[in-house]
């Protein structure tokens, strides 16, 4: 997968958990193309910072219990507000790659 910033990790590790509460942690590192540990840390750092809590579950008593993944309300204001900064971005990059498209065919 591509190089990320930490910004944008969070911001589509926010997204993956949205999409999918049931998610494992190995299945989000293999979607995001992060390390297994790397997705541990971020996992915990947002439960830390209150974006999103986790909620063990598990059917069997005595059976490794299931964690499923849920944004806050916290959580959800901080994606909507990555995705404006994430939006803007890729515009910025846009208008830059096309001004220097334009460019060259100038010279053309």
């Amino acid at each position: 997968m591509f190089e990320h910033s930490p910004k944008e990790e969070i911001f589509y590790l926010i997204k993956a958990i949205e999409a999918d509460p049931a998610a494992t942690q190995r299945s989000i590192s293999g979607k995001l193309g992060i390390s297994l540990g790397k997705t541990n840390y971020l996992l915990k750092a947002l439960i830390k910072k209150g974006l999103i809590k986790a909620m063990y579950f598990s059917r069997h008593t005595g059976k490794m219990q299931k964690i499923q993944y849920l944004l806050t309300p916290k959580g959800f204001e901080t994606k909507t507000q990555m995705m404006y900064h994430f939006l803007k971005k890729k515009e910025a990059e846009y208008y830059l790659m096309k001004q220097e498209w334009e460019e060259l065919a100038a010279k053309s």
